[in-house]
């Protein structure tokens, strides 16, 4: 295969570095050139996904490396759309300086995303991981007039680099005992052989490092102080297009290398194997995600906590396996993105005008904007699970999933938690709605103003969620028709 090959076929990652290169350096010849910086990002970003829409149906290089396939093309564009909102929301964060720099590395941020879901190789997953975790570092400790930003950074950082040490130490077990980094070519071997002591140690480490990724209970003690303290498009891009792109690798991880050890999670036949590790870690995270959330007073934080429980629900379709998990846990995660980058949106402009994020700052919201608390409310039902939005359908499919997986209804005991969970998480979330539409405005609040792109980009989203809860099946059906 010829260079010029190459780059036809991963030219959505050339022109998405490229892109980033170009704003580095408007960035760099002009410190007030923000706005044109967002434009050629926002452009290069479009073009990004025009790229992936010309891609060949299907292609592997490298054994696996770089692989195009439809699934893939279509969790690249995803990832960017996500990209896109978070673009638009930065002019709403005042304290960022360095513009330029801080849109390039979001977009770096973007290539190892797009590493990360092309690749059904260890050694490029990796490298991707690497890529997005160390801009993700950055962006989380960039606001230098912030103390807790530095903390935030410095924490992620410290949890991320350890997470990245039990992913690559397990991988190199994995690697030892079968011979190859290849994930299709893991599983040939797995189906041959039998489970060695160090292979299991070195499953159990890849599953370790990627808990630390998609904050699962108890690996998730970064994610508050990340949340909290990082800017908040840093944070909306953390819990949104990070998560996305982790449990698709995840996913194919797990259903197709170690596909052959998959053991079983039923309460009447539990088996040795990754579903156990996997069932274990999402009970714990919708226990302590939803217990932990009931006690917080910030909303960043509240997010925080409930990211860790949506992680646990999310993880209910790779433990029921197959298809139908699968696509239940792909749709989940898209649709709980999409509402997530809506809410910070909706914290950040809160936060530009009142300096905080605490829920005395959305008191009375619903009279200071209307269209923010409307919004806001969209976001916050959807992630309760209320009909007719997008959470409500996601949860019914993942649970609907988890229920139907094996015989004799065998992982009814993590559905009826995860149902408990939801329950619990109706309380807090409603507390916020209460806190908009209820509690009265402080004399001293001003009314919240909402810029024209800002207001496109929020309703947009809101649409997006309810759109998605009506007709499900416009996304659902497509993430069906794409697993291979």
């Amino acid at each position: 295969m010829s260079y010029l090959e190459l780059l036809k076929l991963a030219s959505p990652e050339a022109v998405i570095v490229v892109t980033a290169l170009a704003v580095l350096a408007i960035g760099l010849a002009s410190t007030r050139a923000f706005a044109l910086c967002s434009a050629v990002a926002t452009l290069g970003l479009v073009f990004a996904i025009g790229a992936v829409l010309v891609l060949p149906q299907n292609a592997t290089l490298f054994g696996g490396m770089l692989v195009i396939s439809p699934l893939n093309s279509l969790f690249k564009i995803i990832c960017i759309v996500l990209a896109v909102f978070t673009v638009l929301m930065t002019p709403s964060e005042k304290s960022l300086r360095n513009h330029g720099e801080y849109l390039a590395i979001i977009l770096l941020a973007t290539a190892g995303l797009m590493l990360l879901v092309g690749s059904e190789e260890f050694l490029m997953i990796f490298i991707g991981l690497e890529l997005l975790g160390l801009s993700l570092y950055v962006m989380a400790a960039f606001d230098k007039t912030d103390l807790r930003s530095a903390e935030a950074g410095l924490k992620y950082f410290l949890f991320g680099s350890t997470a990245s040490a039990f992913t690559l130490f397990g991988i190199s077990f994995v690697y030892g005992m079968s011979g190859t980094t290849s994930l299709a070519a893991i599983a040939e071997k797995l189906t041959s052989a039998s489970v060695q002591p160090l292979l299991a140690v070195g499953i159990i480490m890849t599953l370790v490092g990627f808990a630390f990724k998609i904050a699962a209970a108890p690996f998730h003690l970064w994610a508050p102080d990340a949340y909290q303290g990082a800017p908040v498009p840093s944070a909306a891009f953390i819990a949104s297009a990070s998560k996305v792109a982790s449990f698709v690798v995840l996913g194919k991880i797990v259903l197709v290398g170690f596909a052959p050890v998959h053991g079983g999670a039923a309460w009447h036949a539990m088996v040795a194997g990754w579903s156990p590790v996997l069932a274990t870690l999402a009970a714990l995270s919708i226990l302590v995600g939803n217990l932990v959330a009931l006690a917080q007073t910030n909303v960043r934080r509240l997010l925080a906590y409930s990211a860790v429980a949506h992680a646990g629900y999310t993880l209910l379709g790779l433990v029921a396996g197959g298809r139908d998990g699968f696509s239940a846990t792909l749709f989940y995660t898209t649709i709980y993105a999409v509402t997530l980058v809506g809410a910070f949106g909706v914290v950040a402009l809160v936060r530009r005008e009142t300096g905080g994020d605490d829920f005395s700052d959305f008191s009375g919201l619903w009279s200071r904007s209307p269209l923010l608390a409307g919004c806001m409310s969209i976001f916050i039902l959807s992630l309760a699970g209320i009909p007719p939005l997008a959470g409500f359908f996601g949860k019914f499919y993942l649970f609907s999933a988890a229920l139907g997986a094996g015989g004799n209804h065998g992982l009814l005991w993590l559905v009826a938690l995860a149902l408990f969970g939801s329950l619990i998480s109706l309380y807090y979330y409603l507390i916020v709605l209460k806190v908009i539409f209820v509690d009265e405005t402080a004399a001293q609040t001003s009314v919240v103003k909402v810029d024209l792109l800002s207001r496109l980009s929020l309703t947009l989203l809101a649409l997006l969620v309810l759109l998605l809860g009506i007709t499900p099946e416009t996304l659902a059906a497509r993430i069906i028709a794409s697993l291979p």
